[in-house]
């Protein structure tokens, strides 16, 4: 396809901050009675790379017992702040207005909102009313990617377009204080909130484009990953090893979307990663094959936001670029592995 384009990227993050030894006290208080492989799963809290994550209630709010109707309110609420803060953000690296943005994609996957969060902010941050709205619902971890190359086809497709993409996730208010499982003690070690954005268009300076993207489905994975639609809220499914299949699975598919991407693996430069925990990031450098610390940028996005889900490897994106430490002369593939069980990646290029 046409590339299209990085014109600018933004984020934004909630301000309440939980450091993880909040965090690790929170889940003992509240598990350690009920679940006898606590003590046993407790280090999680300190293997997690994790030192701090900004959440979208204070921390007194996530004690008491909450349920669909008070956990939508929140998300709601503080998505659509999330939202315009990010949408802004990249608008304003891209030199543009809301009202020159021509398509809109919505990425979320940890609350229910109808209209769609796009809709809610709309007269706030300014979009025209004939701008093109896509919301995407239950990708996970791997929206950010596949947004980002939603966005890029949607502007290939129609040449000077300006498409807007952005991932928004609320991951602290699936924290079940009801639910006393593995799954829930995990994802009270790993995820956080936060919000990033990015505009794409074939036209306009930018330092890098995105030139094609591919994802991988492994067959018989749906449980690895996802929600349980519980009568108090969305309940974490972590049924399988991450780490494992990252180092059983991920290189040969990445070949394989390699070779659909029409690029040869070895011309990759450096690239950019989904940090899911800190023990995913070292699987990732073990079977890429990378030398152990190269995903430095994600390490540093993990330690100060945790897992937001989507929005998380455009922190990284924006980090690597910041720094100029993505090369300009090789192609390079941002990539990120999500529910289904899947792999999103897309190959990025510099913008000549």
């Amino acid at each position: 396809m046409t590339p299209a384009r990085l014109l600018g990227l933004g984020r934004a993050t909630p301000p309440h901050i939980l450091p993880q030894d909040v965090a690790r006290d929170w889940a003992r208080d509240h598990f350690s009675d009920r679940l006898p492989a606590f003590a046993r799963m407790a280090p999680v809290f300190a293997n997690a790379g994790i030192e701090r994550r900004q959440i979208a209630m204070p921390v007194e709010w996530y004690l008491q017992p909450q349920d669909w109707h008070t956990r939508t309110v929140a998300y709601r609420a503080v998505a659509r702040q999330l939202f315009i803060a990010a949408a802004r953000d990249a608008l304003d690296a891209a030199g543009l207005r809301a009202d020159q943005i021509d398509m809109v994609i919505t990425v979320s996957s940890t609350g229910i909102a109808t209209p769609s969060l796009e809709a809610l902010a709309h007269a706030e941050i300014g979009f025209r009313a004939d701008v093109v709205r896509v919301p995407l619902f239950g990708l996970g971890c791997a929206g950010g990617v596949a947004g980002l190359a939603l966005a890029a086809r949607l502007a290939a497709a129609q040449p000077g377009a300006r498409v807007l993409v952005v991932a928004v996730e609320l991951c602290s208010l699936a924290f079940r204080e009801d639910m006393a499982t593995k799954g829930n003690v995990v994802a009270t070690a790993l995820f956080g909130d936060g919000a990033a954005a990015a505009v794409l268009c074939t036209e306009g300076p930018a330092q890098v484009a995105v030139a094609a993207a591919a994802e991988h489905l492994w067959p018989d994975t749906i449980d690895v990953m996802g929600w349980d639609v519980a009568p108090h809220g969305f309940g974490v499914i972590f049924a399988q090893s991450i780490p494992a299949l990252v180092s059983r699975h991920l290189r040969q598919a990445l070949d394989g979307l390699c070779d659909r991407l029409g690029v040869d693996p070895a011309a990759i430069g450096r690239p950019v990663c989904h940090p899911g925990g800190a023990r995913v990031v070292e699987a990732l450098e073990a079977c890429l094959p990378l030398a152990p610390g190269t995903l430095d940028a994600e390490r540093a996005v993990l330690a100060d936001h945790g897992n937001m889900s989507a929005p998380t490897v455009l922190f990284v994106l924006q980090r690597l670029l910041e720094s100029g430490a993505l090369p300009e002369d090789r192609p390079g593939v941002i990539m990120a592995l999500g529910p289904g069980f899947t792999l999103n990646a897309a190959l990025l290029v510099p913008a000549a």
